[in-house]
């Protein structure tokens, strides 16, 4: 008979067994406790950058933001859970003894966390889960081209410890403002009180890039006339004998902040892909060409720029688009005095003209579409004609023979105010500018009445004091739209620029006659058109 097996355990393999079970629930437990303890809860110094725009940078000197919190997770500007307390002060850096003893008592040494803050943070949000004490010292910036891109945090760009805060304009519903840098002696102040409610900002805007003065740089200008094809003959002083240089290197400095350089590449990798229209009157004909100068600083081979129906540029004809290949954006102007319809009616046995004030200009099919559109009126408001109410006004079949001009005036911007919000709306990225009025310096009479401007040879130190009253009917309008509008404001830093026109030299040399009327209205190219530029670029690269 076969022995029965013994089902008991030999010593030798119940001490392995036992020794295996023992060994696998030491280590289970070493490698938790490991997780746990490694897993960090307070996130030290941060140094934030935010996505820019490709290609397009500010060089600025050293910012220290320092980040006293308790969060993790992912990062949203829209998921804020608790309270977030932003404290901005402008000025060169000192240690606040706010800011000294928070960052003793949480002992966060500078410098920590950079890195990995940096690489959290590089996707350009923040969500907040519970909450953020932000304290950010600026210096004053230098600034060498291009432009910083908004980030989360109102527009406040970011690159290792380099910043520059922008308030980003634009003149929407019933606020107005200006789209201005703000460097110094600049309050930015946010406040939640609890989940759901509405963040309130406040902006201490104490730069003004209007208020400054002109400073000689012999960097300038931008770009010659032998650079450029584009300047017609009304605009090329140089061409048309006109032997002094120095007013083509000429740059506005605004007194509190600085207005960056002109980046041609950066520009156009901007509109990349966009149509850049200018609509109005031979004034922003006059900014139109000086885009097209500075654009072609970028253009290796001209042959890759050309208008898209073969026009050349000349005094006669009023529609150009230029299509810049390798950046397949295009750079267009479209002629109108008054942004509203041209035309005539019938007043007992005579056919007048007239303007119709309710009715946009018939050329504003050609203006859909485009991806940022600037635009002005105010030259032909103040026409003699016009004022003196040679031209009768017309709504609907009724023909005004006597309105008062600045009535009429706001009667246009409000039509033209309402095809923008109609067609304007549905395009979330486009953008809307409207350019104020460019002065004239005619001295001893009207441009027809022998007005001159010929002996200016250089800025003057103080701006006469005609009053503009249109800027404010401009804001006023603006303010009621529905579609968010820059009001680009040139009128005072151009008040100091009677040099920059072409005067005797607005046509070519042995054509010019000088019984005729000097031209004290339009501007030389290069010159002060070129500022207006550098604004208007400022604007287009930095946040709505």
């Amino acid at each position: 008979m076969e022995k029965q097996r013994s089902f008991s355990l030999k010593p030798t393999r119940f001490l392995v067994f036992s020794f295996t079970i023992s060994f696998s629930i030491i280590f289970l437990i070493f490698v938790s406790i490991w997780v746990i303890t490694d897993t960090p809860f307070v996130h030290q110094e941060s140094h934030f950058q935010f996505n820019p725009l490709p290609s397009l940078r500010f060089t600025l000197k050293p910012l220290t933001v320092q980040t006293l919190t308790g969060f993790s997770g992912n990062f949203s500007a829209s998921d804020v859970r608790n309270t977030i307390l932003l404290s901005t002060h402008s000025s060169e850096p000192v240690s606040t003894s706010v800011d000294a003893n928070l960052s003793s008592v949480l002992g966060l040494q500078k410098g920590e966390s950079e890195l990995a803050q940096r690489k959290a943070y590089a996707s350009g949000g923040l969500s907040v889960n519970n909450s953020i004490l932000v304290a950010t010292h600026f210096r004053k910036p230098e600034i060498t081209s291009g432009f910083a891109e908004k980030s989360v945090l109102e527009g406040v760009q970011r690159k290792e410890n380099e910043s520059e805060v922008l308030e980003g304009e634009a003149i929407k519903g019933n606020t107005i403002g200006k789209q201005q840098f703000l460097h110094d002696s600049t309050t930015v102040e946010k406040s939640e009180v609890s989940d759901g409610e509405r963040i309130e900002e406040k902006y201490e805007r104490l730069c003004d890039a209007t208020k400054g003065r002109w400073v000689y740089d012999e960097s300038y200008p931008l770009y010659t006339t032998d650079s450029c094809p584009y300047i017609d003959e009304g605009f090329d002083c140089e061409a048309n004998g006109r032997l002094d240089k120095g007013y083509t290197k000429w740059r506005w400095q605004p007194h509190d902040c600085d207005i960056p350089r002109f980046n041609a590449t950066n520009m156009l990798d901007v509109i990349r892909g966009k149509r850049l229209v200018f609509v109005g009157d031979s004034i922003n004909r006059n900014q139109w060409e000086s885009m097209l100068c500075l654009l072609m600083g970028a253009i290796k081979d001209q042959k890759r720029v050309y208008e898209t129906r073969g026009q050349k540029i000349t005094r006669e004809k009023g529609n150009y688009s230029f299509k810049f290949v390798h950046y397949k954006c295009t750079v267009e102007y479209y002629v109108t005095h008054f942004l509203v319809h041209e035309s005539k009616a019938r007043v007992g046995k005579k056919r007048v003209q007239t303007l119709r004030i309710d009715t946009i200009d018939r050329g504003s099919s050609r203006w859909r579409g485009a991806d940022i559109l600037v635009f002005n009126t105010a030259r032909w408001w103040t026409h003699y004609k016009t004022k003196a109410g040679i031209n009768c006004y017309q709504e609907g079949d009724e023909v005004h023979h006597r309105l008062d001009v600045s009535v009429a005036f706001r009667k246009a911007l409000t039509t033209w105010a309402s095809w923008v919000d109609k067609h304007m709306k549905t395009s979330k990225k486009a953008r809307v500018f409207f350019r104020s009025s460019s002065p004239s310096h005619f001295s001893g009479g009207q441009w027809n009445a022998g007005g001159h401007c010929k002996e200016a040879s250089q800025p003057i130190k103080e701006t006469s004091s005609i009053d503009h009253p249109e800027k404010n009917t401009i804001a006023e309008v603006i303010r009621q739209m529905q579609t968010p509008v820059t009001f680009l404001d040139v009128t005072s830093l151009s008040g100091y620029r009677p040099d920059g026109h072409p005067s005797v030299h607005g046509r070519r040399s042995g054509r010019s006659n000088p019984s005729r009327a000097q031209d004290c209205s339009h501007w030389c190219l290069p010159g002060v058109p070129d500022s207006w530029n550098e604004l208007l670029y400022h604007h287009i690269c930095s946040p709505i």
